[in-house]
């Protein structure tokens, strides 16, 4: 009795050549993997770099702003952040971007001074606080020279410490990275393979075996998904054993963001079958590429902040796939998040893939 075809093990093979080829490629290694290290070492060495301290704080909500102490330290070499929402401010200060929240407490004790100064700072700060220290010091003591002298202290300092952890440079740039290397990989890789394999009649000639289509496409597929993760996976153990980049769950995180990985590697992919699709010849694959790859490397928050862009911008920067990824990878690696609380970004990244793999079904070619 003849042994029946499996579409398994040829799928299987076609995933183990089409890996064997990605290896040998230097294009592949390099772009996917030597060029974001190189980029990480440079700007994890920029980040050890040190430089000159920035002393930001912020004032409580509800701070007297007509006091004289509140004029003069409006003056002081202080950076005063100033129109963030409640939740922000918050938020920075236990990463460490803000020094302290003040707070200035008028007191009715007439034994004691009339302000109290109440810092708020985190474990994260902790670095800038004595020169924050100082500068207050400074201030109070020109203010009882100038209008309290010969009487008790102006204002006294106080202060509590909060939880926290310092969000380094790595800690945001890493995923960035991965995300970048994740986008040009799998648009360009899939773009000119399937171009290639069309043009070289390669599609031609595997359909005409017994395997079926759709078990082509799915070990031409996998051979790339099982490249990047693996990518990723070095992107990572690189970032966090060199730059000390923050796993908050371990393991687990890994877990979380080589599923992130996997939902954006649909997405980008789709596009690229997409690309191939509707190019007619190979040398407007990088024009249609650039155009998906390029907006979002500056607008999704891939090297810095999209919070720096301006406001009208950033409704349609949240739903680009990108930034659902970058968004994901930062909040699951440096926050703790689970995938559930990814889950709208996790909605972008499937509405994108959704749209995009219907639009590639409609104008796909073998031929």
């Amino acid at each position: 009795m003849p042994q029946q075809y499996s579409q398994v093990r040829a799928m299987l093979a076609i995933t183990l050549a089409s890996l064997r080829s990605t290896f040998k490629s230097p294009q592949s290694i390099f772009f996917g993997l030597f060029f974001p290290i190189v980029l990480i070492v440079i700007f994890g060495a920029l980040g050890r770099g040190g430089g000159a301290s920035s002393v930001d704080v912020a004032f409580e909500k509800g701070t007297d702003s007509t006091s004289l102490l509140y004029h003069e330290l409006q003056a002081a070499p202080l950076h005063i952040v100033q129109d963030r929402p409640d939740h922000s401010v918050e938020d920075d200060l236990r990463k460490g971007r803000i020094t302290a929240i003040m707070g200035l407490r008028p007191r009715t004790d007439s034994t004691s001074a009339p302000y109290e100064i109440h810092l708020r700072t985190s474990k994260a700060s902790v670095k800038d606080l004595r020169i924050l220290k100082s500068v207050l010091n400074e201030v109070v003591h020109d203010l009882e020279s100038r209008v309290y002298a010969g009487r008790p202290r102006y204002a006294t300092i106080t202060q509590t410490v909060m939880e926290g952890r310092e969000y380094r440079m790595i800690d945001f740039f890493l995923p960035g990275m991965i995300g970048f290397s994740l986008i040009g990989a799998a648009v360009f890789s899939v773009a000119f393979v399937f171009f290639s394999m069309r043009e070289t009649l390669v599609l031609k000639r595997l359909y005409s075996t017994p395997i079926r289509r759709s078990y082509i496409i799915l070990g031409e597929s996998l051979a790339r998904v099982l490249f990047q993760l693996m990518v990723v996976l070095l992107l990572v153990a690189f970032g966090h054993f060199f730059y000390r980049f923050y796993l908050s769950q371990g393991i687990l995180t890994v877990i979380y963001m080589l599923v992130l990985s996997f939902l954006a590697l649909l997405v980008f992919m789709g596009f690229g079958f997409l690309v191939a699709s509707v190019a007619r010849n190979q040398n407007v694959i990088p024009i249609y590429a650039n155009l998906f790859m390029f907006p979002q490397y500056f607008l999704s928050g891939t090297f810095f902040s999209r919070e720096a862009l301006p406001g009208f911008l950033q409704p349609v920067i949240r739903f680009l796939p990108l930034t659902a990824l970058n968004d994901a990878m930062r909040n699951v690696a440096f926050e703790g998040a689970g995938l559930t609380s990814c889950l709208p970004e996790i909605g972008v990244l499937l509405a994108w893939g959704f749209l995009i793999f219907f639009a590639t079904v409609k104008v796909f070619r073998w031929e």
